[in-house]
């Protein structure tokens, strides 16, 4: 059974040294953990990041086929023990684009797997983005103990991704982390400011010891809603486990509210820019090392398939400007009858799009002139285009970028649309 409002939260976290690509040893050690100190029935115990494997890359696709058996053998011990365990381990999901893994925080109760949240943000500099696939739309996972939000470490320096899931209803979030003790004031920092501009408990599990040639820096932590340190270990293996009372959260909620107002600050309308506006908005934005994505199209009636495509486009960097065709460049290329609807409105709508950063009209057949100004990381195509026929495709590979080819997710189209409007089809 599960709780959206829980009455009164045990909560925990088992701190340790994680042994590389040793899973039967990590989980033997949880196991004797538990035992020594069995935690209170209900309890929601946090478990370090990858803490049945540690980062050991290369062997981590092989080590992804033990994951279904570790989830099984958590389930046991959340039965005997009458609690939730959340922890994140390597997940394997095999498809069309091969073998994809990803650093999922699991939570594992007495029925099975409540639910996952993947990491949404991985470390470069530890080179996890080579290796590992990141996740999208974080959402709270329903337990015993109520909806809880999920932060695999270095998720916790993005506020965005705590808020997110707060505002949908999580009442705790909890961090999965091997953080290094050359930063771990860093760590309770950013763990108090999380939990205060959330209002919410938070509980932390790190690692502690050696990962590879990096000392962890262990001091896990419970925090209240208003940032006071309920608990923080040292460097050395713990376990601990705190009674939460939510009165706590909700007296505060009720005296002043930081996490459910949420007023939409934008005016979409000033995403549509002069091509001298945008030059200088990516120049800062590349400034800032933000990865700008380029794609461009007519857009004369947005549909579905559009929608999907340009979502798909956004989720290659980290600014998505789209060119937009002028209504003189539709009619030199469709011919009097089109565009539909005018350029103005055509770009109102896309602007309206969260996954749109940018709008740019260009009156040339094809975007080349935008696209040399512009000069972006990513240029997105259709996949019906061949990349030597893509126009712009070369300068951007010869500046370093690439091209991407995006099959769109359904069949229709704006023409089939339009000859269906006009009883044609």
């Amino acid at each position: 059974m599960v709780s959206e409002s829980p009455s009164l939260v045990s909560a925990g976290f088992f701190q340790s040294a994680i042994t590389p690509a040793a899973p039967a040893v990590n989980l033997d050690r949880l196991r004797s953990a538990l035992q020594q100190d069995p935690p209170a029935p209900g309890t929601l115990l946090v478990l370090p990041e990858l803490w049945a494997t540690g980062f050991v890359y290369p062997q981590l696709a092989e080590l992804s086929r033990e994951t279904p058996r570790l989830l099984e053998q958590l389930s046991e011990l959340a039965a005997r023990y009458q609690i939730v365990l959340a922890g994140s381990l390597v997940e394997r999901v095999d498809g069309d684009q091969g073998i994809l893994l990803y650093n999922t925080l699991f939570f594992s109760t007495n029925d099975g797997l409540a639910g996952k949240i993947r990491k949404q943000h991985l470390f470069s500099n530890w080179r996890e983005d080579e290796w590992l696939t990141a996740g999208d739309s974080p959402r709270p996972v329903s337990t015993v103990s109520g909806l809880v939000g999920g932060l695999v470490c270095f998720d916790l320096r993005f506020p965005e991704t705590a808020r997110i899931q707060c505002q949908q209803g999580a009442s705790l979030l909890v961090v999965s982390a091997q953080w290094p003790l050359a930063r771990i004031d860093q760590w309770r920092t950013l763990l108090q400011a999380r939990a205060i501009e959330n209002q919410t408990f938070l509980v932390a599990a790190n690692g502690c010891g050696m990962c590879h040639d990096i000392e962890l820096g262990g001091h896990s932590l419970i925090i209240g809603p208003d940032g006071e340190i309920l608990r923080e270990t040292g460097g050395e293996k713990e376990l601990a486990v705190l009674a939460l009372d939510p009165q706590r959260q909700q007296q505060l909620r009720e005296r002043f509210n930081t996490v459910g107002p949420a007023p939409y600050p934008f005016d979409d309308q000033e995403k549509v820019l002069t091509l001298e506006d945008c030059i200088r908005i990516v120049g800062l934005r590349k400034k800032q090392g933000q990865r700008i994505v380029f794609t461009n199209g007519c857009f004369d009636i947005l549909h579905a398939g559009h929608v999907d495509y340009l979502q798909q486009a956004r989720k290659q960097g980290d600014f998505l400007v789209v060119g937009l065709n002028s209504d003189r460049s539709i009619r030199s290329i469709k011919g009097e009858k089109r565009p539909i609807n005018e350029e103005s409105r055509r770009a109102r709508v896309l602007a309206g799009l969260g996954c749109v950063d940018a709008v740019v009209l260009f009156s040339e057949d094809t975007p080349l002139e935008l696209i040399t100004a512009l000069l972006p990381h990513v240029m997105v195509k259709g996949a019906d285009w061949q990349e030597d026929a893509i126009v712009g495709a070369s300068e951007v590979k010869a500046n370093g970028g690439r091209v991407v080819r995006i099959p769109f997710a359904t069949e229709t189209s704006t023409t089939t649309i339009i000859e269906k409007i006009r009883g044609e089809a």
